[in-house]
């Protein structure tokens, strides 16, 4: 059984006992959290939502909060004398799936 989640502004394909990393929810560490924007469901037979499925929820415990690798953002014209470099790190929340119920 799976399901299609929306959070963060991005569609995450779920099942139970999966780690995800999603954008950062504001939860406290080894709390629940519970995803309502439920796309589609899959088990015995297959719910698409219109957008949402109606009713459906995903149960999850945030496992940890991190931030992801560096990334180095480095802007440049060539001739002009510019450059700029700067770096960002993308603050994550690691979520564990518990349960789908749809």
């Amino acid at each position: 059984m799976y399901a299609i989640i929306e959070t963060g502004g991005k569609q995450v394909r779920v099942q139970v006992g999966q780690e995800i990393y999603v954008e950062k929810l504001e939860a406290e560490a080894e709390s629940t959290v519970t995803f309502d924007k439920v796309l589609s469901v899959s088990g015995s037979k297959t719910l698409v939502g219109t957008p949402y499925v109606a009713g459906a929820r995903v149960e999850g415990k945030v496992v940890k909060h991190g931030r992801g690798k560096k990334i180095i953002v480095f802007k440049y014209k060539k001739r002009k004398d510019y450059r700029r470099k700067q770096g960002h790190r993308q603050a994550y929340t690691k979520v564990l799936i518990e349960n789908i119920i749809g």
